[in-house]
Order: C-alpha cells, then sequence, then structure tokens
C-alpha cells in the first residue's frame, strides 16, 4: 500500500467520524437530553394528576391562585412534588443552554 492511498483513507475515516460526530451532538447535548426530561416530568405529572381540574377548582385572582397553588402543591403526594420539581429545573437548564447557544451563534455572526 502507498502512502497517499493510506493518508487518503485515514483522511476518509476521519472525516466520516467527524460528520457523525457534528449530527449526533444536538440529539446528546445538555439541553436536548433537558427537554426530553421536561417533556416526560409533564407527561408524568399529567398522569399523575388532572391538571385541568386542579386550576378549575381555583379562585381566579391572581393573589389567590398563588396561594391555592402553593397549597396544592404542598398538599400533593411526593411523586408530583419531585416531577414539578424535575421540570421546573429542566425548563431552567434548556432555557439556560438555549440562550448560550444563541449568545454563541450572534458572536461568531459579529466576527
Amino acid at each position: 500500500m502507498n502512502s497517499a492511498s493510506t493518508e487518503s483513507n485515514i483522511e476518509a475515516i476521519v472525516m466520516r467520524r467527524v460528520r457523525a460526530a457534528h449530527v449526533l451532538r444536538p440529539l446528546v447535548s445538555g439541553g436536548a437530553i433537558a427537554l426530553a426530561v421536561f417533556i416526560f416530568a409533564l407527561w408524568a405529572i399529567g398522569r399523575e394528576v388532572w391538571v385541568a381540574q386542579v386550576f378549575a377548582n381555583g379562585p381566579q385572582g391572581l393573589l389567590g391562585k398563588t396561594e391555592y397553588l402553593a397549597y396544592a402543591f404542598e398538599n400533593t403526594r411526593i411523586t408530583v412534588q419531585a416531577l414539578c420539581i424535575a421540570a421546573f429545573f429542566a425548563m431552567l437548564f434548556f432555557f439556560r443552554d438555549l440562550f448560550r447557544a444563541a449568545g454563541t451563534l450572534l458572536a461568531a455572526r459579529a466576527s
């Protein structure tokens, strides 16, 4: 085997792996995992609690609704509380990752 052929084969293999990593990166990024956790937590909350009924039973005023939701959160099962906290933090992490990516994109465009 000659040296030029070996280099082109190695280059082709490396470039194939780089392309595969580039394609798979959004699927395994922190933001994608956070979005999946958020969607799963919302789905699981919906399976545990009749969410529409919780909002329908509450008062209509903002202050009353805030107190009612805090009371409902305190007096629900630990599973629902854990899922609510997981959904909240997954949403925060997703938006942090989204804004970080947008900032990187804008910085790259500016230069």
